[in-house]
């Protein structure tokens, strides 16, 4: 099977003090911090594509485009989800939300470029 619109991932996590706005430097809050929401989305987008990438290729993130629209409290687990929208030969677009245990907490889209792991890293040790 090969990479086509409409694939999807996700990925999930429970909410710790160890990803609150305060223990990531942002703010201070015991709430789920934006960095760690977008990580999850990157995540569920890597899941929704990478078993169908080609031998010694992976997919790295280039772009995020998301609002954090809600507020999650320690306790709670989040789940994100990616949806493959575009493909445009290496360059991939993910429609990307996260909801908490009662409701969407964020939303957007994430771009991820699909790369060969040894010429990549080759190319950033060269620099």
């Amino acid at each position: 099977m090969a990479l086509r619109p409409g694939m999807k991932g996700e990925a999930s996590t429970l909410v710790t003090p160890n990803n609150t706005a305060a223990a990531v430097g942002a703010g201070g809050v015991e709430v789920f911090a934006t960095p760690m929401m977008i990580s999850l989305m990157e995540n569920a987008a890597w899941h929704a594509v990478a078993e169908e990438l080609p031998e010694g290729d992976v997919t790295v993130g280039t772009r995020v485009d998301v609002e954090h629209l809600a507020a999650t409290p320690v306790g709670q687990r989040v789940r994100a989800t990616a949806e493959l929208i575009e493909i445009d030969r290496r360059r991939l677009v993910f429609k990307v939300e996260a909801y908490d245990e009662y409701r969407k907490i964020g939303q957007g889209q994430h771009e991820r470029f699909i790369v060969n792991l040894q010429s990549f890293l080759a190319k950033t040790i060269a620099q």
